[in-house]
């Protein structure tokens, strides 16, 4: 398997984080850290990082600030949430779920869901690959 790496960007200007590989290893403190420092974080009610990508996966850690709403919207494939700090609201189709650390959901594809920070909140967010 070739190793997949991001590039520097303008935002994340150390850049050459691994992607995809055999093996990943990801140091969720030190994202959550990263995060924290950027300026999207500093200027914005949220922020979030890819830490791995593949064709069958993907796994990005996303920060809320307090009170902070990811509007509704859809995902075409399963995903699942699960909250390493913090409190969120997350409602899916018709129902509303509360999750604080150590708590996750699935939700299956296509479906309407949104996410509310009830205090500054880190989350993994995993996507399965695109259901067929």
């Amino acid at each position: 398997m070739e190793n997949k790496s991001n590039d520097a960007t303008p935002q994340r200007p150390q850049g050459e984080r691994v992607l995809n590989a055999a093996l990943v290893e990801m140091d969720l403190n030190k994202f959550i850290d990263q995060i924290k420092r950027e300026v999207t974080w500093k200027d914005n009610d949220h922020n979030s990082i890819t830490i791995f990508k593949s064709a069958s996966m993907r796994i990005v850690l996303m920060g809320l600030h307090e009170k902070a709403i990811l509007k509704t919207h859809v995902a075409s494939s399963t995903i699942s949430v699960q909250v390493l700090e913090g409190a969120v609201k997350f409602t899916g189709g018709e129902q509303t779920v509360p999750l604080s650390k150590g708590q996750m959901i699935a939700l299956q594809a296509n479906i309407p869901h949104s996410v509310e920070a009830e205090i500054e909140s880190f989350f993994l967010l995993t996507l399965s690959a695109l259901e067929k």
